[in-house]
């Protein structure tokens, strides 16, 4: 690395540091913690999985660093100013670098095979058909249980490295796991296709079982590595694309960090299959976290007696095909309303009134019973390379709840 690519990245490291402990900052951290502690503040809006190939304004977003490493952290650095920026919407921006502890993993014995299809090469979002490699019954063998291994030498390259690179323009941390999610039907469908195993729920669910017991014990192994040798932390902000600020973590164990789960490719079966194949799995497991945070783009309006049955259970995800009426009354102020706007009304031209609209929705729905709101616009695929769609959903989103929260 050269001495400008470091020159380059320690510049652009103290802008992220004035933001990053600006009082902004700040207030935008509090109303996280205050959403998530059950309060009804001004709700935070996120806006994540961005395209940004499609997003550079002015070469805003151009690297200019020659090695890959500095590349990749300058491009971090400008979207997160390109962000600050542009949109009127909450960030994640945490006063150190992270490094999170190293670890190698001898994988489940398994290899993806699928086709895949894309119309856009410069996109990472691509389709994918999938060959079942779990068909038969003797294929459960397969799948093994991993083992972990401690990488405490990668820790220590990787703090040298990143200490002397940012040298004092940025302190470097080595952390433990921040949120540990496990979404374990979508890494079945992977080895499977998910139409061979909605069949499956009804041909042979004792395979199902099977094939899901073997993924509890998966998971079960990683989350007791994580305990024994990694540690969590507690300040860890993002909760896949929502904030994870809450009161209430411990200092150390899984109980100091949350456990996000869903089975997207459940939405449209019925809520007793639902529990069966996946809640009941899912509910042993959540009681080690301190809370569980569940759904993803699945619509959950009808599986709410089944999901409520996790006990620590405090944020919900509210997908666009969700009944916002139906999942407003029964999430209440107990639980997180985590709203998912629809990304396709910023995918090709964004309407200030069809925005507002879907906003003002929202928020009425959640004022009405009195629900704690989050909103995050996420699985964003494409915005037609018109960067002012997402700087207008931002601030027509702004502006409502504006009016209705208060600035």
């Amino acid at each position: 690395m050269t001495q400008n690519d470091k020159n380059r990245i320690r510049e652009l490291a103290k802008i992220y540091m004035e933001m990053a402990q600006s009082e902004k900052q700040q207030d935008m951290n509090r109303r996280m913690k205050a959403t998530n502690d059950l309060k009804i503040v001004h709700p935070p809006v996120i806006i994540d999985e961005i395209p940004w190939y499609q997003m550079d304004i002015g070469d805003e977003l151009k690297c200019i660093c020659e090695d890959a490493t500095a590349r990749n952290i300058e491009a971090s650095f400008l979207t997160s100013i390109y962000r600050w920026k542009h949109f009127k919407a909450d960030t994640y921006f945490e006063p150190f670098f992270r490094v999170t502890k190293h670890y190698d993993s001898t994988g489940i014995g398994l290899e993806v095979q699928e086709d895949v299809r894309r119309t856009d090469d410069t996109n990472n979002i691509i389709s994918h058909s999938f060959t079942d490699i779990l068909e038969d019954e003797d294929s459960v063998e397969l799948i093994k249980i991993p083992t972990f291994t401690r990488r405490k030498d990668k820790d220590e390259q990787a703090m040298d490295f990143y200490t002397d690179l940012f040298g004092d323009s940025m302190p470097v941390k080595l952390c433990g796991r921040g949120c540990i999610g496990f979404a374990a039907w979508d890494r079945i469908a992977r080895y499977r296709g998910m139409e061979n195993i909605l069949y499956d729920l009804y041909d042979r669910p004792e395979h199902l079982h099977a094939i899901r017991k073997k993924f509890l014990d998966i998971f079960t192994a990683e989350i007791d590595f994580v305990e024994r040798e990694l540690g969590v932390d507690p300040t860890f902000p993002s909760l896949h694309c929502t904030p994870a600020y809450v009161s209430g973590l411990a200092e150390s164990g899984l109980k100091g960090t949350w456990y996000r789960t869903m089975a997207q490719g459940f939405s449209d079966i019925s809520p007793e299959m639902h529990y069966e194949f996946d809640i009941k799995y899912s509910i042993e497991v959540a009681k080690r976290f301190a809370y569980t945070y569940y759904g993803c783009c699945e619509p959950l309006d009808k599986k709410m007696d089944v999901i409520t049955k996790i006990e620590n259970l405090r944020k919900i995800g509210v997908s666009p095909w969700a009944n916002e009426e139906v999942m407003g009354e029964r999430i209440g102020g107990k639980y997180v309303y985590s709203r998912k706007p629809n990304p396709a009304n910023v995918a090709i031209v964004t309407d200030r009134e069809v925005i507002r609209k879907e906003t003002e929705k929202t928020v009425k729905t959640a004022l009405k019973y009195s629900c704690p709101l989050d909103i995050t616009l996420k699985d964003i695929s494409t915005v037609s390379h018109r960067p002012e769609n997402l700087i207008v959903w931002s601030e027509t989103v702004s502006e409502v709840l504006d009016e209705y929260y208060g600035k």
